[in-house]
């Protein structure tokens, strides 16, 4: 492997970008910014990357659409985005040649100059993401968001002072291809079933590809890991640095703990830190644990304690994640467009003890709905399935429960607004990737606000 030095060393050099999409348009910015000659290469046609293409002209950045020729290999190196996958053909073809591969994460942190609190996890990422944001700029300090949630961080590092924050979300996919990252501060949440069909299936893979944001900690990094989770126990983990710990069910010596209505955190039996979870705005458990581990990554920056509970008060939610778009003749209709794999539909059903009316489905990534099955019978009156995966959710649950295939998400909302009634739940959760229908999950969510949106009264 190269020294950290080689892919600083950029001036007047050809670099490959593989991907057009935000991360690698962002990358290709930072490396014209910093005198490179980038080139970015994707596989997509070009009446799909409209905008994209718009912007490297703009820019005046070299690059090419609906496949990757030649060009690709004639560079000092390759950064890669979290979209391409290690086993595509190019990439298996740079790694035969010799290139050097690094994703667009670890790229723009050797341009960093604040401190990176990177977090990841199956569930929770972005939530948390900003809710560590949104903590240190309540508290008078810079940050920025980005990564997985937000802007590229290509497209913001140089914008960061040594005395700022990058609050930077980070998928297992932007993980690979890393070989010197460390954040200041790092976090797992938690590791279910996810993306198993880029792992080969394997949880103890995906798991792997997570523990790589700590792989490079020193003594004076902080780690930070969910107790609760199985795949996150300190006999499972080896990594340097200080780790902390948080639990909704176990009292910790060191980290933080739910004990009754009160979130309380420690450092070897001294308490650092207590609220109640009614200072926390957002609902549900699960937000009680997203919240603890956010208190935890920021306490060592925020001396006013104070601070940290006003920013906590203060803090409503992302768009797409448990949002509630409106209530309409006493029906609440809530978007949780983010909630892309079972796991974040367990935790969306247990926010709400009022009938439901759930919408699933989109591109199946391995699900297994047996992990929602009892809660669904119990709080569930009927499921709309739309996307790749309708019949297979249909096969599931139409013994069970009323179950109906819908072509789209706004006949979802027509079915569900002439069936609700006063005091139950529409729910976009659909355990799915959207990419069979929509663009992305925020433009999914988007839909499905205008379909709420534009009800009669």
């Amino acid at each position: 492997m190269v020294s950290k030095a080689f892919f600083m060393e950029i001036q007047g050099k050809k670099i490959t970008v593989l991907g057009a999409e935000r991360s690698g348009i962002g990358a290709a910015k930072l490396l014209k910014k910093l005198g490179a000659r980038p080139f970015v290469s994707d596989f997509a046609e070009a009446g799909k990357l409209t905008d994209r293409i718009q912007e490297m002209q703009n820019e005046g950045i070299d690059y090419e659409t609906g496949g990757h020729s030649d060009k690709v290999y004639d560079a000092e190196f390759c950064v890669i985005s979290p979209g391409v996958p290690s086993h595509a053909p190019v990439v298996v073809e740079m790694k035969n040649r010799g290139m050097e591969i690094i994703s667009e994460l670890e790229f723009a942190a050797n341009f960093c100059k604040g401190k990176i609190i990177g977090i990841t996890g199956t569930n929770g990422k972005s939530t948390t993401t900003a809710l560590v944001d949104h903590l240190l700029k309540a508290a008078g300090y810079f940050c920025v968001l980005a990564g997985n949630y937000g802007k590229a961080f290509s497209e913001v590092v140089l914008d960061v002072p040594e005395d700022g924050f990058v609050a930077l979300e980070i998928s297992s996919f932007q993980l690979d291809h890393t070989y010197f990252f460390a954040p200041a501060v790092a976090m797992i949440l938690n590791i279910t079933p996810d993306h198993l069909n880029r792992y080969n299936n394997s949880m103890q893979e995906y798991a792997e590809a997570k523990f790589k944001i700590f792989k490079n900690f020193t003594d004076s990094n902080l780690l930070i890991l969910n107790y609760d989770n199985e795949y996150l126990q300190s006999d499972k983990i080896s990594a340097k640095g200080t780790v902390h710990y948080f639990s909704l069910t176990t009292q910790l010596k060191t980290g933080i703990s739910k004990f009754g209505e009160e979130l309380i955190a420690s450092v070897e039996g001294k308490e650092v830190f207590r609220c109640s979870v009614l200072d926390i705005a957002i609902r549900g458990e699960h937000n009680h644990a997203n919240a603890m581990a956010a208190i935890e990554a920021v306490i060592p920056f925020i001396n006013d304690t104070k601070k940290i509970i006003e920013g906590l008060k203060s803090f409503t939610g992302i768009a797409h994640r448990m949002e509630v778009i409106r209530e309409l003749d006493g029906v609440l209709y809530v978007n949780d467009s983010k909630a892309t794999n079972v796991d974040s539909v367990w935790y969306a059903l247990r926010s709400y003890d009022s009938p439901i009316f759930l919408i699933l489905g989109g591109i199946d990534k391995g699900n297994d709905y047996g992990q929602i099955r009892d809660l669904v019978l119990n709080k569930v009156k009927k499921i709309y399935a739309i996307g790749q995966s309708a019949e297979k959710i249909f096969k599931y649950f139409h013994h069970d429960i009323k179950v109906e295939i819908k072509k789209t998400l706004e006949e979802c909302v027509m079915a569900a607004n002439s069936e609700a009634r006063k005091d139950e739940v529409v729910l976009l959760s659909p355990a799915c990737a959207s990419m069979d229908m929509f663009k992305n999950y925020e433009h999914r969510g988007e839909v499905f606000r205008s379909a709420v949106e534009k009800l009669a009264q």
